[in-house]
């Protein structure tokens, strides 16, 4: 229990040093592992079930040659694709907000930079330094949370490709 109280603590403090906007990072970058966390559930768990009914359906198939059943199967294809796809192009959203996020920090530590500096004269420096940690560190922790969703989505999006590739193969058509 005193472990997590020092943890707490730790990031009530980091929060503090880089001001509100940090909580707007952590909201993205939460949201954005929710979704990421998410796909890959559906990757690795849901999607071979589909699959393996979408082989069964074309092998039960009497015609795999005709016009008509070529377009069945790239319906299937497609439903499947959409469904691989569903709800990546939030997360990318979300990787590219994060540091756009922490450079709005940016701003709002500079701006108290400069509201230090007209009220007190430069001769307050730790006022000043105050300010200028809160807009360093939302940029940072915005980096940050993008880097690591750039990384995951990456591969992500390679899995996806991957298996899509996999499902036209073994779909065979004459």
């Amino acid at each position: 229990m005193l472990v997590l109280m020092e943890i707490w603590e730790s990031i009530r403090d980091f929060v503090a040093t880089g001001g509100d906007v940090l909580y707007v990072v952590a909201i993205a970058l939460f949201l954005m592992w929710v979704l990421m966390i998410e796909r890959y559930w559906f990757l690795l768990g849901e999607f071979p079930k589909m699959q393996k009914e979408i082989v069964a359906k074309w092998d039960a198939r009497q015609d795999t040659t005709s016009w008509y059943a070529h377009r069945i199967r790239e319906a299937w294809i497609s439903e499947a694709s959409e469904k691989l796809d569903e709800r990546m192009l939030i997360i990318k959203t979300l990787v590219a907000m994060c540091p756009l996020i922490g450079l709005l920090g940016t701003v709002t530590g500079m701006i108290t930079v400069f509201e230090t500096m007209a009220t007190q004269g430069t001769g307050n420096a730790r006022m000043m330094a105050s300010g200028i940690s809160m807009a360093t560190v939302p940029t940072m922790a915005g980096m940050v949370a993008a880097l690591s969703g750039v990384f995951f989505s990456t591969r992500l999006e390679a899995r996806a490709k991957m298996a899509k590739e996999k499902l036209v193969d073994s779909l065979p058509h004459h």
